[in-house]
């Protein structure tokens, strides 16, 4: 659990870096400072939205307690049993079999779980599932992945930001 600490540390960092580097190389002190807002910008939305921004991305819903109470209480019997909190629960209504953890810790997380998902499992099989979520949450991976995505993310704007730097002309200044 603390190695995934590191290793968001240092993957926020190298983004950070990554982005100063680059926007000094074409933009020099403004592209630098540019980079900076931006790096800050992106390291706050990861750190503490990016479970909010997957959740809207797949139009996510809340888990209707009364309709699904088994899975609720087979998610709290697991958390239980595994010393960590509650995850909030969400429904997404797609056909394809999935179920995800996001999240920046075990205090923040969520879990969902797609229709497909829940038409094709048994409840041992969706047991399983939930269960293999909720070690991603207990051993903090769901940050972890956020973060190596939102460095992707990031590498993409800087492609943009120095296509259109080349493009005005920017990096003879």
């Amino acid at each position: 659990m603390f190695w995934n600490q590191i290793k968001t540390a240092i993957l926020l960092a190298a983004m950070s870096g990554l982005l100063l580097l680059i926007g000094s190389s074409f933009g020099g002190s403004d592209g630098l400072f540019i980079a900076l807002l931006i790096a800050l910008g992106i390291n706050f939305l990861v750190y503490f939205y990016s479970d909010k921004i997957v959740l809207k991305m797949y139009k996510a819903q809340p888990l209707d307690q009364n309709k699904y109470e088994h899975i609720y209480e087979m998610v709290e019997e697991m958390c239980h049993r595994a010393n960590m909190p509650m995850p909030k629960l969400w429904y997404l209504p797609t056909e394809m079999a999935n179920a995800f953890a996001t999240g920046r810790n075990p205090q923040h997380a969520s879990v969902a779980v797609t229709q497909g998902i829940l038409d094709v499992l048994d409840e041992n099989e969706l047991r399983g599932v939930l269960a293999h979520e909720l070690s991603h949450v207990k051993n903090r991976d769901i940050l972890v992945a956020t973060v190596a995505a939102s460095l992707a993310m990031a590498i993409g704007y800087l492609a943009d930001m120095i296509r259109w730097t080349a493009f005005f002309g920017g990096h003879g200044r």
